[in-house]
């Protein structure tokens, strides 16, 4: 095999043995061959006396001055434990072997070359229990549907019988299967909690071994942890030797953090979201409880589904997964480990590699006092026109730069060049995304030159961190004064030259433009002439109206098109029908709605009166913030405060997650319930007779609702 084939799996075998996977020949033949691996760490000199390694003498003042090579893993690991905290070592293993070796997973392929497999699950859930549990022994796998990226049909794999030995062939034949086609990633919407969770139960109980690695290895789950934004998500992580698992659920909720565009995450809303599927798309769709009937009733309609799913996870991932795979061509990175490591981690990574290159010696991170962060303003409410956005291209990434001084820790001085090497990287092949003709290279040199752009604007944000190795809060702070000052000089700009400024923050800012709407690039010409050097502003949007509601809460007309910016005009936790309400407000101030706000309120008040309105449209959704197990120990010992969503997750079964979403509906109020926790119900428990909504409860939050717009509802 030609070391210039690309490797396309790399993995750790049960002989702590380094295995790479390469895509060979024209057929698309995968070889299989054991590499040579020299496991390091990096301790102090102490340390390293006391450990059985080839210790190397670093330069530099940093307290971490030995590298330490180990012979194999096994002595890397009693090493490794021997050190703790006192040392440092890039995990997993495979990374240091890519860091090493210079090579890079999928290095030289295109992203449409990549052997990909979508797989989704569906299953029968035993009466009269509504949510599925693998746990239960008459709740069984009715059908795996797979998808590959070289053949034109999905699979499904359906049981045979509703027995527990065609459910154990079903299991066996999915292992089958994936020797068979040998994917390189495995791909599926929630894939980590519910498909490979739930197989992962029903091949215990059989016994059916997992073999789904590269060369038959077994899958390894582990409980984790992910930080999403605000939130953390716990999820049951699944490492599958030599291949990638792709959840485009988390994909997708990493992609919103910056856009907070979305309106929910669910497969379906999202494929609509993205155009993958269109209104006039024949799509099939089938209610949760009605799915395992057709699976026995109406075969055709159950597989037109699966298919449908399969299509829409595969579309998802056609749109997240490319940004990810260019890190993995581009950095040290394993496609898992990119997909599930945040910015700050890929950083570090980088860091560690100029730093190993150098034969340097790391420092101990340092701590981070509290500094002011960037210029936020909101300068007007209501409703005006003729709107430009402009925006300082990278604003935080280009002052580092122009301030040009590394980390206190940074003893190699490697921070400050490798912002400058990846921003040359990124213009780069932006430029080659601008001018290629071909649609797949200009996908491929567009999903690179977004890879450096995400990394590069979190570097500022690693300054910041108190557990970055090579943070500097005072380098931070200089960043976001100059940033302030930066923002303000524009502001004052555009309203000397009798522009009106109507929203600021940190580094863009939206103009009522007058008569320099149909011509903005005259009018960025003139700005961009009084900045300093090094400092790009980029014109990034023309509305025709906006809908100013308060700091950081806006809505923007583009065409037929509305943009909502902000919780307070859009939440995910919002009932519904308070959120369809809010988008006609918008609509109508926009100019796209005619008609008036206070009769769609007037309707909606008498639906719910007379409860005909819906239950589905009531239901308020929530986030789990910490796993209902905890939450019920926690009261148990006299915590507060009492949370509705998690009351609910304690009447679910299967319980849920923190991190999976739980919707529920407010039931009448009996003596002594007054919160809303006390009377908060779980969808399938709604009945209109023994367990009706509460009419009064949401004709208050209808009130509210009008208070809140107030004036601009009347």
């Amino acid at each position: 095999m030609s070391k210039e084939a690309p490797i396309v799996g790399l993995w750790i075998d049960g002989d702590d043995q380094m295995q790479v996977a390469r895509r060979g020949d024209a057929a698309g033949k995968t070889t299989i061959a054991k590499a040579p691996f020299t496991p390091f760490l990096w301790c102090a000199s102490e340390s390293a006396k006391s450990i059985a390694g080839d210790a190397h003498p670093l330069d530099g003042s940093g307290e971490l001055n030995r590298r330490v090579d180990f012979e194999t893993l096994s002595d890397a690991k009693v090493g490794i434990k021997a050190v703790g905290r006192s040392g440092e070592v890039v995990k997993p293993f495979e990374q240091q072997w890519l860091l090493r070796s210079g090579e890079r997973l999928f290095g030289g392929m295109r992203f449409s070359e990549i052997r990909r497999c979508q797989l989704d699950i569906e299953v029968s859930t035993t009466p009269p229990f509504g949510f599925p549990d693998a746990s239960r022994p008459g709740d069984r796998v009715l059908a795996i549907g797979i998808r590959l990226s070289n053949e034109m049909e999905a699979r499904i794999l359906r049981l045979e019988a509703e027995s527990d030995e065609a459910e154990r062939r079903l299991l066996e034949e999915l292992s089958e299967v994936l020797q068979e086609t040998d994917p390189d990633t495995i791909e599926g919407h929630n894939i980590f909690n519910f498909d490979l969770a739930y197989l992962r139960t029903r091949c215990r109980r059989y016994r059916v071994k997992m073999a789904w690695g590269r060369a038959g290895e077994l899958a390894r789950f582990r409980s984790s942890r992910q930080r999403i934004a605000e939130r953390q998500l716990d999820f049951l992580r699944c490492d599958i030797p030599g291949r990638t698992v792709v959840d485009t659920l988390m994909a997708l909720q990493l992609w919103d953090v910056s856009k907070r565009d979305l309106p929910g995450y669910g497969l379906k809303v999202a494929a609509r979201y993205f155009g993958i599927t269109t209104a006039s798309d024949e799509r099939t769709y089938l209610p949760g409880n009605k799915i395992q009937n057709a699976f026995r009733e109406d075969p055709e309609t159950f597989d037109r589904y699966l298919e449908d799913d399969l299509r829409e996870t595969a579309g998802l991932a056609d749109r997240l997964l490319p940004t990810y795979v260019a890190q993995c061509q581009s950095f040290p990175i394993l496609l898992q480990e990119a997909l599930l490591r945040g910015t700050g981690a890929k950083v570090d990574l980088l860091m560690a590699e100029k730093y190993f290159r150098g034969e340097a010696a790391l420092s101990f991170p340092g701590g981070v006092a509290p500094f002011a962060g960037g210029f936020s303003k909101s300068f007007g409410e209501g409703v005006f026109e003729n709107v430009l956005h402009f925006d300082v291209a990278s604003l935080y990434p280009s002052l580092l730069i122009q301030i040009g001084r590394d980390p206190v820790n940074d003893t190699l001085g490697a921070m400050i060049p490798l912002l400058k090497e990846l921003r040359t990287y990124r213009l780069e092949y932006k430029e080659k995304a601008q001018v290629a003709t071909d649609v797949a290279e200009k996908s491929e040199f567009d999903a690179r030159q977004n890879s450096f752009k995400i990394l590069i604007n979190s570097f500022y944000g690693y300054l910041g961190f108190a557990g970055a190795r090579f943070a500097d809060g005072e380098l931070a702070a200089e960043v976001t004064s100059r940033g302030r000052e930066l923002l303000q000089g524009l502001i004052a700009w555009f309203e000397e030259n009798g522009y009106k400024v109507l929203e600021a923050d940190t580094d863009g800012l939206y103009v009522q433009a007058g008569e320099a709407f149909d011509a903005p690039e005259a009018l960025l010409a003139a700005v961009q002439a009084t900045l300093p050097e090094g400092i790009e502003l980029e014109f990034d949007g023309r509305y025709e109206r906006m809908f100013c509601y308060k700091a950081k809460n806006y809505a923007l007309r583009e065409g037929d098109q509305i943009r909502v910016r902000g919780s307070a005009l859009r939440s995910r936790a919002t009932e519904p029908f308070l959120k369809e309400l809010t988008q006609h407000l918008i609509s109508h101030l926009l100019g796209l709605e005619d008609e008036p706000v206070l009769t769609c309120w007037q309707r909606f008040a008498e639906q719910i009166e007379d409860s005909s309105m819906p239950v589905e449209r009531l239901l308020k959704s929530e986030y789990l913030s910490m796993n209902p197990s905890a939450y019920e120990e926690k009261i148990g010992s006299g915590g507060k405060p009492r949370r509705a969503a998690l009351e609910v997750a304690l009447k679910m079964e299967p319980s849920p997650r923190s991190g999976d979403k739980v919707s529920y509906f407010l039931g009448p109020k009996s003596k002594g319930q007054t919160a809303d926790w006390q009377r908060a119900h779980p969808l399938d428990h709604f009945d209109p007779v023994t367990c009706p909504y509460d009419p009064g409860a949401y004709l208050k939050k209808l009130k509210e609702w009008r208070k809140r717009y107030g004036g601009f509802v009347e």
